[in-house]
């Protein structure tokens, strides 16, 4: 899989997916807490069962926490048994940049925001049908919107 930086223009729900200056960047970033910055823009993981939003259940949409870019919807949340929340599906596929990673070695697809590039977590081939795919999120690279 070949790496998908960020672009302009306008994904197929109609968001724009124009990335921030960098002066807006440096406004968005100011605002990160320590592990929220070691994890967006750093590509860190935060630890299996204790993100804020792996227990979620309510209706609702979940935004990149950087750039407020919609994610995931929570009908497409499931119960994974890995300790991160766990999506079958994105909201647009033009919202998530997928980059090969080969850091721990392994080789796996990293996710990130396509507008800010914040890094999401990771896309896997074990999800349920039909998609068979398990987007696996930490909680903090995500804000939730209730509906």
């Amino acid at each position: 899989m070949e790496s998908q930086a960020p672009f302009g223009g306008r994904s197929a729900s109609g968001y724009d997916l124009t990335p921030p200056t960098a002066e807006q960047m440096a406004a968005l970033t100011a605002t990160l807490t320590p592990e929220e910055r070691h994890i967006i823009l750093q590509h860190g993981t935060e630890s299996p069962f204790c993100g804020t939003l792996l227990n979620n259940k309510k209706a609702g949409v979940y935004v990149c926490r950087l750039c407020g870019l919609p994610l995931f919807v929570a009908a497409a949340k499931f119960e994974s048994g890995t300790g991160w929340p766990s999506f079958s599906v994105p909201f647009d596929p033009d919202h998530i940049a997928e980059i090969v990673d080969r850091s721990h070695r392994m080789v796996r697809t990293e996710i990130r925001c396509r507008r800010c590039d914040g890094h999401l977590g990771h896309v896997f081939d074990d999800g349920p049908p039909p998609e068979g795919k398990r987007y696996c999120l930490n909680s903090v690279s995500l804000t939730f919107k209730p509906e």
